[in-house]
């Protein structure tokens, strides 16, 4: 396909325009953009905002609905696509959190909140891992989740303590972060 790879990871809060500027990036590197789409479509209103995204973005984008085990489903793209847009990790760290984890939260004894976090940086580690093997960019979507107020229950809390410290792992990784604010991006890694 000609392109290399290069990770880049796009933050900011809520409706920051975020996805939308990331969108722009990876287009700008060819019309075969694998859209890796990982939120859960539970109800109605997850319905409208996916039909939403689906309809934002070009026909020709490939969509892949996957959260986990990245290590055997982005293989299959080798070749075949020119770039890939991941929306979002935070999303997916909800999933991973979730995902067969049957706890009363706010009595969660601290080695099963070591054990999920491990669990949740392995599937991180198989995306990056996955991505770098496609060789082609790659655009990634997360929420910073650590500069509003400090949340109320503790499965909130351990969801902003998980989440910041994916995205510092996902930074480390990246060759570029950008912090989206109010529809503007700034760059804040080379």
């Amino acid at each position: 396909m000609g392109s290399e790879y290069r990770l880049t990871l796009v933050t900011g809060g809520a409706r920051s325009g975020k996805s939308r500027f990331g969108e722009n990036l990876i287009s700008n590197h060819g019309d075969r953009i694998l859209y890796v789409a990982t939120a859960a479509v539970l109800d109605e209103e997850m319905q409208t905002r996916v039909k939403k995204h689906r309809s934002d973005r070009p026909n020709d984008w490939i969509t892949l609905e996957a959260y986990r085990d990245f290590d055997r489903c982005l293989p299959t793209y080798y070749n075949s696509v020119e770039g890939i847009f991941v929306d979002c990790l935070t999303l997916m760290v909800t999933r991973l959190m979730m995902d067969g984890w049957q706890f009363d939260w706010e009595h969660i004894p601290q080695e099963k909140l070591l054990e999920i976090e491990e669990s949740i940086n392995i599937e991180m580690d198989k995306l990056v891992h996955g991505l770098s093997s496609l060789k082609v960019p790659s655009v990634l979507i997360t929420n910073e989740t650590g500069c509003g107020i400090v949340p109320e229950n503790r499965m909130a809390r351990e969801f902003r303590d998980i989440s910041g410290r994916v995205n510092q792992r996902i930074a480390n990784y990246a060759h570029e972060v950008y912090w989206v604010v109010s529809g503007i991006p700034v760059k804040i890694k080379p």
